[in-house]
Formats: structure tokens, sequence, C-alpha cells
């Protein structure tokens, strides 16, 4: 199935226009989910509206509320919500240029990938693309979709371009709220230099595919094995334990350094030769 471009329009750089298509980079079908189900009867579970002290509703004397204080509510028509979202608009305007480095991570929200919309967009669109990639520079514009104006960021990727949504100001927390507590103290240069070692011994190149999910991966096992058993309620059970005891929580913090960096040398090898056989 061909997938849905999440949005469509053109990418205005002063007097150039560039058509183009937006579809999403992540999907959210690789995540298991689950429906509550009534046992006895096997059926899906619904749910009703309804209020406290009254019981079941009817949809129509449903009305959106905005809550200010505990149990006082601002009342608001399907209409009036309405009659302030934003206007979808088919131009993404670029208002501003900053360096790659300068949006904080914790201002990315989700990704989108961004292509030509056709052949006769492709040319304006590589020399906007190779144009951020010889400054640096990421693009800044306000994207206006589905009644909603979103603040986005588009770089270079590939042969591509990658749009990112950023979350506004007012919804990113200020750390130091929660890191104020902590001390300012030097740690001990030796242990700074251990760290710092097996910092070095265990970086390589990021690749999301060195990763799985494990907890998603033991699911897809349990569900296919209870698929294949045909409604045998049994569990297989797995011991999950690597045989080591816990300890308590005060530890040597030197000697797990040093323990961490002597014993990472047998990973490396292992590591190396690992990749001597993906290569081979």
């Amino acid at each position: 199935m061909a997938a849905r471009a999440y949005w469509q329009g053109q990418i205005r750089l002063a007097l150039v226009s560039i058509p183009v298509e937006i579809y999403s980079a992540s999907q959210s079908g690789a995540r298991i989910s689950f429906r509550q189900i009534h046992e006895p009867s096997g059926k899906r579970i619904s749910y009703e509206k309804v209020v406290q002290g009254i019981g079941p509703v009817d949809r129509d004397d449903i009305i959106r509320g905005f809550e200010l204080s505990k149990n006082n509510y601002v009342l608001l028509e399907d209409e009036e919500i309405e009659a302030v979202k934003i206007e979808s608009k088919k131009t993404l305007e670029l208002v501003q240029f900053v360096d790659q480095s300068e949006i904080d991570p914790l201002y990315f929200e989700k990704p989108y990938y961004v292509v030509p919309k056709d052949d006769l967009a492709e040319e304006a669109f590589i020399v906007l693309r190779e144009a951020l990639r010889k400054a640096k520079k990421t693009a800044l514009g306000q994207l206006s979709v589905r009644g909603q104006e979103k603040l986005v960021a588009i770089k270079p990727c590939g042969k591509g371009m990658l749009l990112e949504t950023l979350r506004y100001a007012d919804e990113v927390r200020e750390g130091q709220k929660f890191f104020g507590g902590i001390a300012e103290d030097e740690p001990e240069e030796e242990l700074l230099d251990l760290a710092s070692t097996l910092i070095e011994k265990k970086s390589a190149p990021f690749d999301a595919g060195e990763f799985e999910d494990r907890y998603a991966e033991a699911l897809r096992d349990l569900i296919d094995k209870k698929a294949k058993a045909k409604g045998d309620a049994k569990i297989v059970e797995t011991d999950d334990s690597d045989g080591e005891e816990s300890g308590g929580n005060v530890i040597d913090l030197m000697a797990a350094l040093k323990k961490s960096v002597d014993g990472d040398k047998g990973g490396e090898k292992a590591k190396k030769s690992s990749r001597k056989k993906k290569s081979a």
C-alpha cells in the first residue's frame, strides 16, 4: 500500500516556490497494541459516556470544557473552537535559518520526509537542499495543517530533506528546576580518566539496527505461541535471570570502572569478529 502524504503544498523561499509532499518518517504499526476483551464472551469491550449520579448520556448533550481549577470549567461549543482554528495553507514559508546544532534536542517532536512533488519541482528542490547543506543551516517555518500551526525545521537528508515538528517554548520544561539540587563538585581526576577510557572504548557510529526492543520481541513470541496453541491458555515461562545476585546499593566506583574497562577488552574482540563476519 502506497504511503499517504501528510501534507501537500509548496515551500516558499522569497519569490521561489517549490511544490513538495511530506510523509511521516515513523510508523506506529511497528508497536504492539492491545484491545480489552470480555473473557467469558470473547467480545470487545466498548465504553459508554456516563455522568456520575446520572448514568449514560447522549452524545448530543456532550460539550467540551477547559478546566480552570478543580471542578471549574470554561465551556466551549464546537463552533467556537472551529472559528479559531488556523486556516490550512498550502504554503510553508521559510522565515529563518539557524545552525544545525543550535536547536536543542528537547524541542524536536516528530520527523517527516520531504520530497519534490514532480519532475518540474526537482531542480529547485535540489538547489535548496544543497544550499542548506553547504551553509550547514536548518530552515525554520510554520506549517498550517488540520487546523493547527506547527513550528517546523527543515534540513538535508540524503537525496531528500527532513522536516521535524518542534515544540513551542511554553511546551518545554526548564532542566534547572530538576537539576538544581545536584552538587557542583568536580570528580576525581582518576575516576574521570577511567570513565573517559570506557566511553572511548564503547564509541562507534550510530546504527539503530543494532538495537532491538526486547520487550516487543518477547510479546510477539508470546502472541505467536498463544495463536498457534489455538485457545490453549498455557503460557511457557522462561527464566530471564542472568545468574548474578543483586548486591547492595553501595559500590566501589573505582573498582567498578576498572573492571568495566578491563572486561570490555573481550567485548571489543567479539565486536570486531562480528563485524568481520558481517562484511564477509
